[in-house]
């Protein structure tokens, strides 16, 4: 898919304050979109499971904390959070973190062609507040720790072989990993307020067993270009990764990560943030600042984890706000795709399409209950575009 940067120094229409909103970039500025405007339109009334979704889309529970999955012997982990698909055959799997501490770890479930769950299991166990990750193009799934001198974990969707500990990506408080298989080069972000943004260069593409950390380089502005430069001594201690390099970018609350055609996007959540590195040019920019907006409201608040669909879409799940996963498309548009209600105490983690790009699986973290024992994953099947 094809993409370009969406927001250069740009305000939100005043619509935006409704439902959504065209993104404007100086003199090239749309006419502000309209209430309900998007690309699925307007959300409609709450389903039986308390979501809105735009017309032709339905949604169903796939798993709840504290309870069976399926058929399946597994008991669903508490606290879900980030989480991938994977091809597994003529069906898939869906990976999902626990963030929880002690125990953590993650889980998966398995579909055959159908939709159908066929399956559940672990496949990491004892680790702490594993929050977000990312997927290898080895199809393996990238489990991080979201605690101080936290680990990443590459662990096997599939259940066969077992976790490994990747000492080499750095000792941090890990939140999202993103793999560029044209650089060979995985990113990684850092959930601190004065965080950084990494990049671990393997030894051998497809081996994370060793390899070389970095950390981004650049100035202070909101855009301009940037370096890579090495981390001194990846396993954080004494000095943390973040204070070892003094010209290192900080960047508030490093949450989602997404990679695709030589750009790599990435959240803030301090500061309610999309940043965008253009990768064939070494320059970075934001894509989403809320503190842009005019007229008041913003379709997008407490921004999370963050995935791509194959129509060049991104998808952003919020952390709080109003519980909405929300779409920025390659036109410009920001607006809600779907909204959680009566779960204000929660968050929406994991968004993740399944292979064929039909669905779309998500969790609400603490569910209705508010606590981590309450978790919800869901699955959203409709005419996503293509």
């Amino acid at each position: 898919m094809e993409r370009r940067s969406f927001l250069r120094g740009a305000v939100i229409g005043t619509s935006a304050a409704a439902f959504g909103g065209t993104l404007m970039r100086g003199a090239a500025y749309a006419a502000p979109a309209q209430p309900g405007a998007g690309p699925y339109g307007a959300l409609g009334a709450a389903d039986a499971n308390g979501i809105q979704l735009p017309s032709g889309f339905t949604s169903r529970v796939i798993a709840r904390s504290g309870q069976k999955v399926g058929g399946t012997a597994y008991t669903w982990h508490n606290a879900p959070d980030g989480g991938a698909c994977f091809a597994d055959g003529s069906g898939w799997i869906y990976v999902s973190n626990s963030e929880i501490n002690p125990g953590g770890g993650a889980g998966a479930v398995k579909f055959d062609s159908a939709g159908s769950v066929v399956g559940a299991y672990r496949i990491l166990s004892n680790t702490r507040t594993n929050c977000a990750g990312g997927k290898t193009p080895w199809n393996t799934w990238l489990s991080c720790e979201e605690v101080s001198l936290g680990y990443v974990y590459e662990t096997d969707p599939y259940g066969v072989n077992a976790a490994v500990r990747r000492d080499a990506m750095g000792r941090f408080k890990h939140e999202a990993a993103a793999a560029d298989p044209v650089r060979k080069v995985i990113y990684l972000t850092e959930d601190e307020s004065s965080g950084c943004f990494y990049r671990f260069i393997p030894t051998t593409w497809g081996n994370l067993s060793s390899g070389t950390l970095q950390v981004l380089v650049a100035g202070t502005a909101t855009s301009g270009s940037f370096t890579w430069q090495n981390v001194p001594d990846p396993d954080g201690s004494p000095t943390a990764t973040r204070s070892q390099v003094a010209a290192s970018k900080k960047f508030n609350g490093g949450e989602g990560c997404h990679y695709a055609n030589d750009t790599v996007w990435f959240t803030t959540k301090g500061d309610n943030r999309l940043w965008q590195l253009n990768l064939a040019d070494n320059t970075y920019e934001l894509a989403y600042d809320d503190s842009l907006v005019s007229g008041g409201g913003v379709p997008l608040t407490g921004v999370d984890n963050v995935t791509g669909s194959s129509s060049g879409d991104l998808f952003i799940a919020e952390d709080g706000g109003n519980m909405e996963i929300c779409v920025i498309t390659p036109d410009d548009v920001v607006a809600p795709f779907l909204r959680i209600n009566g779960q204000s105490g929660s968050e929406i983690t994991g968004p993740a399409f399944s292979p064929d790009g039909r669905r779309l699986y998500f969790s609400s973290q603490r569910g209705t209950t508010g606590s981590s024992s309450g978790g919800i994953t869901y699955e959203v099947t409709g005419p996503f575009r293509a």
